[in-house]
């Protein structure tokens, strides 16, 4: 059995700061359980986990493994889906965009704070399950601290063993016109005065999905796209070692085995995974684009024509 307690740390000076970064001993911590399971194959055993939370007592779960997770991914690339449909299944909790508050992300210090509690099973919210919790992890948009300390974090992940599920969007112009749709409502909260980025209901549905942007820049709009797109292959790059899985917003509406491929991947129990979600644009983009031959001229020849024949 292995028995020990590891400590490292690394400084580092990034914007002229100086931050440390301290693993704790909750590695150790997992080790001391009195548990054991000859199923788990050794490949695995750096992604099992039993965690000690420091608020409750998991009393009959304390000897079910726990996989951790991150979803990393963008705004407006399905996240809000996806995870409602992975805390549908009831051993997985999911806790959605943790680092949305700054405070959370002002350092690696505060980060690692985070992560830390999160994978203990401490952090509350609404995800937290009554059955056995088998896996726990969080949605992190790529523009959230993450690829500020992309390199501490790679570390992290490495010694706390958290898998990655990217969740990507392929068409950029779809995604870029659901931005522009959200901040709209954003300002003008089309629903009774209140700004809502996911509906449930058919009739809010038909409230937000009148809008469409009157003109959009295409002046700037193949920097935004290119922006979006060297965004989200610096992470690739960046996390490429760290095991992970990397699913597409298309394929996880048009084939629901892509979800199967998900607790595949987590280990778990394979079951149906629903979510309340309703599709708010499901018109041709060109209906949802005012200016549209505009753009389209703009983009046609260029390495993103093909985004001219997505829908949304």
């Amino acid at each position: 059995m292995l028995v020990g307690v590891h400590i490292f740390s690394l400084s580092l000076k990034q914007n002229g700061m100086l931050f440390g970064l301290k693993h704790t001993n909750m590695i150790e911590k997992e080790r001391e359980q009195p548990c054991h399971n000859s199923s788990v194959p050794e490949t695995e055993m750096p992604y099992v986990h039993y965690p000690s939370p420091h608020t409750y007592s998991r009393e009959e779960c304390a000897c079910t493994p726990v996989r951790f997770f991150a979803i990393l991914t963008m705004q407006r690339s399905g996240s809000g889906l996806f995870e409602t449909m992975l805390n549908s299944h009831e051993n997985i909790s999911s806790n959605g965009a943790i680092f949305s508050v700054k405070e959370r992300r002002r350092n690696i210090t505060a980060i690692t704070r985070t992560l830390d509690k999160l994978y203990n099973l401490d952090w509350v919210s609404s995800a937290a399950k009554n059955e056995c919790t088998a896996a726990v992890g969080l949605k992190w948009m790529l523009n959230q601290g993450l690829m500020k300390y992309d390199r501490e974090i790679v570390e992290y992940f490495n010694q706390r063993g958290v898998s990655i599920i990217f969740l990507l969007r392929r068409n950029l112009l779809q995604r870029y016109v659901s931005i522009l749709a959200n901040d709209h409502d954003r300002n003008y909260k089309q629903l009774n005065g209140t700004h809502k980025a996911h509906v449930h209901q058919r009739v809010q549905v038909d409230v937000l999905a009148r809008y469409r942007p009157t003109t959009i820049d295409t002046k700037s709009l193949i920097a935004e796209l290119k922006r979006s797109d060297k965004l989200a292959t610096d992470a690739l790059v960046s996390f490429k070692k760290i095991r992970n899985i990397v699913l597409y917003y298309e394929d996880v509406v048009s084939n629901r085995t892509k979800l199967t491929d998900v607790l595949d991947f987590l280990k778990l129990p394979k079951t149906k995974l629903s979510s309340r979600h309703v599709k708010i644009h499901t018109k041709r983009l060109r209906d949802n684009i005012d200016n549209w031959i505009d753009v389209y001229n703009t983009l046609k020849g260029t390495q993103y024509e093909s985004f001219l024949n997505g829908r949304k």
